[in-house]
């Protein structure tokens, strides 16, 4: 019941992460020590699991999918986009400021943890230039504005979930860039279930073609992939920085100049706040587990 309840609130921040464009819900499952679990059990998603299904062996479809921790962190995800997707709406037009800086908050406390997981060499320090490059030139594209068709939902669904779980890129962000984050939280405030199919299918798509070809990285070049990734979750603080204005950088005091209130002593707040989340998230195991043994 303990590791239930750790996979759902990792799965409620992966979500509330997946709302904002800029920020990635596979940056938070890399950070909290589940991505790599994530994504075998997505990869798990294929023949031999339709086997298992066609010959009705259920029990070990659901152990070879890890099906407990999928639908744990699914429910996680789901509930938290539905739930507050109306208040990071807000938040992202009333007060961005605060917001971005809790993110970075989330990101500045877990990288000494991540730097620590890799065995680095020279090779995995140029891996992890590229990754920081790489997600530089992917903040600093111009989002577009169009009258999605129906089809193109899908096609946004499969894009955006490439993104989603690759660590410091934002589906969200990807959607934005598409000119198809409006239309897509439309749809889900507006719960147009029709739309939300489209969306989904193409998600489930994208993540099953996209997450085996992870899987087999980190199996294969496990320390250089994640310099990679380390990369790309630091070259994506350039997207949320807080005062920024036209994917330009500014001080606190030109934003307050140019902008709006730079809201500086609560960005300070948030910030720590964020701070102070994410090592609660990353030490929930010790938190759950207290005088025992810990599980996975």
């Amino acid at each position: 019941m303990k590791n239930y309840l750790q996979w759902l609130i990792k799965g409620l921040a992966m979500g509330a992460a997946d709302v904002v464009p800029g920020v990635s819900g596979g940056t938070l499952a890399f950070i909290l020590g589940i991505y790599e679990r994530l994504l075998a059990a997505i990869s798990a998603v294929n023949m031999t699991a339709v086997k298992l299904l066609l010959r009705g062996r259920l029990p070990a479809l659901w152990q070879h999918i890890d099906g407990t921790f999928l639908v744990c962190l699914l429910s996680g995800i789901l509930l938290s986009i539905f739930s507050l997707a109306n208040l990071i709406g807000y938040l992202l037009e009333h007060r961005p400021v605060p917001l971005w800086a809790f993110f970075i908050g989330l990101i500045l406390a877990s990288l000494p943890v991540l730097l620590r997981s890799v065995r680095w060499s020279v090779l995995r320090l140029v891996l992890c230039g590229t990754g920081v490059l790489f997600a530089l030139a992917i903040g600093m594209l111009a989002p577009v504005q169009l009258e999605p068709a129906p089809y193109m939902f899908f096609l946004a669904g499969a894009v955006a979930i490439c993104a989603m779980i690759l660590p410091g890129i934002s589906g969200a962000f990807i959607l934005l860039i598409l000119g198809m984050y409006g239309p897509v939280m439309l749809a889900v405030t507006e719960l147009q279930l029709g739309i939300i199919a489209l969306f989904a299918l193409g998600c489930a798509v994208g993540l099953l073609s996209f997450s085996k070809l992870l899987n087999w990285l980190l199996k294969h070049f496990h320390d250089a992939t994640l310099a990679l990734l380390i990369g790309v979750v630091i070259g994506a603080l350039y997207r949320i920085w807080p005062w920024q204005h036209n994917q330009q950088m500014l001080s606190p005091w030109q934003y307050q100049q140019q902008i709006a209130n730079h809201d500086l002593l609560l960005a300070l707040c948030s910030l720590l706040a964020g701070m102070v989340l994410i090592t609660l998230l990353m030490n929930l195991d010790r938190l759950f587990n207290r005088g025992g043994p810990q599980r996975v």
